[in-house]
């Protein structure tokens, strides 16, 4: 029971500090969940033509967001990074 106090403490502290963020960010968590999502449905090819395309209005409103704020652009890319990077390796996308 000792040694599963200080775990239960800890996972608690990190899950009050993940809500924190999203109380701070609400767009972020959706944003973030639809990035991730489309890079894990979307085929190669798909990520290829749309890696040329114009970016939408919102999308370039999103961006500038992520611009403007680092602490917010931060929690971003942490999010989503591991996952786009598996995908992109997977596409040839990067060595």
């Amino acid at each position: 029971m000792k040694k599963t106090l200080p775990v239960l403490l800890l996972a608690a502290a990190a899950a009050a500090g993940g809500y924190a963020w999203a109380q701070q960010y609400p767009l972020l968590d959706m944003v973030a969940g639809r990035v991730v999502q489309k890079y894990q449905q979307s085929s190669c090819q798909e990520l290829w033509v749309q890696r040329s395309e114009p970016k939408s209005p919102r999308e370039q409103e999103v961006l500038q967001m992520l611009r403007n704020d680092p602490a917010m652009r931060t929690e971003f890319i942490n999010r989503v990074a591991a996952p786009i990077a598996n995908k992109m390796f997977e596409c040839g996308m990067i060595p």
